[in-house]
């Protein structure tokens, strides 16, 4: 008995520790070819959209990588700025990431960016993931700016988002012109991006004049300074053949 308690015991260690690891590739995912595009670290591997180097205002906290806007920035932290990955995505992949916000605060993942002089703004280029603490929008009308949502182009077909100060899970999928998102378990995107109703979608929104419009589904990853305090963690991609 004393050993089955003991067997016990360590293994509930074990699954403790497993869960507080963060920003690391378990021996699975390492076999699986993922990468880490978020070291735990520092901010290496990341830089200024459409620039170098990462302002100050991006900054390691604990396990997290944190934009720190103590007081709200209109629409660009001072020393801040949107960093996108320094790998290229160029095909089928998969993505994951946590993330929480602070009150009121609005951020985004960002996919298919392309960084070249005509776009002046990572938004003008990337598809916008968004992350926001929804009470900005309490009472207002439905629209396409909530977190889940493709910003101006799709709603999360529902809302399953944790309080502000808690971790939400993200999980993208694009597979064979298939995009699908999972967040906190639940799938609120499904898109077909060859499809008619996903390129009208495009036209008639912020995105029609770029690249992904022109069906240009190749880019970096974006993270977004909208002048607010957010995290990011256990930051995954994984490319697929």
């Amino acid at each position: 008995m004393y050993k089955l308690v003991l067997s016990l015991v360590l293994l509930m260690g074990t699954w403790v520790a497993q869960a507080q690891t963060q920003n690391a590739l378990s021996s699975q995912e390492k076999k699986q070819g993922w990468e880490l595009l978020f070291n735990g670290k520092d901010v290496s591997g990341w830089h200024t959209y459409g620039g170098k180097g990462v302002g100050t205002a991006w900054k390691v906290e604990g396990d997290a990588l944190k934009l720190d806007v103590p007081t709200r920035a209109g629409n660009k932290a001072p020393n801040g700025g949107d960093i996108v990955s320094n790998v290229l995505v160029s095909g089928d992949f998969e993505f994951k990431a946590d993330w929480k916000v602070s009150p009121l605060a609005n951020s985004g993942i960002f996919f298919f960016v392309k960084e070249a002089e005509q776009y002046k703004n990572m938004h003008n280029t990337g598809l916008e993931l968004q992350v926001l603490d929804d009470k900005i929008y309490e009472g207002a009308a439905e629209n396409k700016h909530r977190a889940g949502d493709f910003f101006g182009v799709a709603n999360a077909r529902l809302r399953e988002i944790n309080p502000v100060g808690e971790w939400n899970q993200v999980h993208v999928v694009f597979r064979k012109n298939k995009l699908t998102i999972t967040l906190n378990g639940f799938v609120v995107q499904e898109h077909d991006l060859s499809s008619v109703d996903w390129k009208q979608r495009i036209t008639n929104s912020p995105l029609k004049n770029a690249p992904i419009a022109q069906n240009q589904l190749t880019g970096v990853i974006g993270l977004q300074d909208w002048g607010s305090t957010v995290w990011y963690r256990n930051v995954k991609l994984r490319k697929l053949k």
